[in-house]
């Protein structure tokens, strides 16, 4: 029979979890598993889940900023995808909602050839946003490279702004029929009828000018991140747990899981390490930004007398 008290007593004075632990807790993050999903599994508390997400995340865009640089991309993929925090902007009442509730927009650049993500951002889908993204970007980037984006207006300005001639830019517009009706299509889709691809910058090579790659990769984000699953009450409740969520998993994607098709991590594709990394090793970056522990002061001042 185990030990119990034993045990009890020997983890006594801990104010962290095993490596283990902490390893199993973000890999199921990263997996599509919910908070409270993981705090029923693992056996921890919901607030030692978020404090760790919370953890994870600024150590994960930290790294994210510091590495992520000098990149020798030929072509580049941009894409929003859509989520929302604490409701819908539809249902959201502005007298009481939070800052930065109802709609998000995640804004995210993909390596056409390795699968890097190279920058995002989250926030609205509006030209300030756009400007932020796109100067970011062309800071991580050391070559003339191959945009391609979607007919979202923002981008013209955004690219111009960021890149000037330096670019080759091209949108692509799909077009799309009548939506489908009926109770048993309401979450169907339109059918793409076409496509329309426009040049903007430069001289980009027409036979590339796709979003087809980060357009996949949007799929995998909401397969990923329970946050972004539709139709569930899952979604966030915080913009910032929002913003750590994507941080942690955006440097796992990069870092720790092996594209099937190129047999590599996208980080390794692109030349950014020669090695794969693991979760294990996400949590060493945590360990690494983490103050280290001082002298325990006393609960109460010393001329202080209970009562």
């Amino acid at each position: 029979m185990l030990d119990t008290k034993h045990n009890s007593s020997d983890n006594r004075g801990m104010n962290k979890l095993p490596l283990k632990t902490r390893a199993q807790i973000l890999s199921m993050l990263v997996e599509g598993s919910s908070m409270r999903s993981i705090s029923r599994v693992v056996g921890v508390s919901i607030n030692t889940v978020t404090k760790l997400l919370v953890d994870a995340g600024n150590a994960c865009l930290e790294f994210h900023d510091e590495n992520v640089v000098g990149l020798n991309s030929k072509r580049i993929q941009c894409d929003e995808i859509w989520s929302f925090c604490y409701s819908k902007e539809k249902n959201a009442d502005t007298a009481t909602m939070p800052d930065f509730a109802g709609d998000v927009w995640t804004w995210t650049s993909l390596d056409a050839d390795s699968k890097l993500i190279c920058n995002w951002f989250v926030g609205g889908r509006d030209a300030d946003f756009a400007n932020h993204f796109m100067s970011d970007l062309a800071a991580r980037l050391s070559n003339r490279v191959q945009l391609t984006t979607d007919g979202h207006k923002a981008y013209l300005n955004a690219v111009e702004g960021a890149f000037e001639n330096d670019i080759d830019y091209a949108q692509l517009v799909k077009l799309y029929g009548n939506q489908p009706t009926g109770k048993t299509t309401r979450y169907s889709p339109a059918e793409c009828t076409g496509i329309k691809k426009t040049v903007r910058k430069g001289n980009p090579n027409e036979k590339h000018v796709s979003t087809s790659y980060v357009e996949r990769h949007n799929l995998t984000m909401r397969m990923s991140m329970r946050r972004f699953t539709r139709l569930t009450n899952a979604f966030s409740k915080k913009f910032d747990n929002h913003c750590h969520a994507l941080a942690l998993y955006f440097v796992h994607y990069n870092y720790c899981r092996i594209h099937k098709s190129l047999r590599v991590t996208p980080a390794m594709q692109a030349g950014l390490t020669d090695k794969l990394h693991d979760v294990e090793w996400i949590v060493s970056l945590l360990d690494k930004r983490a103050p280290k522990p001082g002298r325990r002061g006393p609960y109460m001042k010393r001329d202080q007398q209970r009562c």
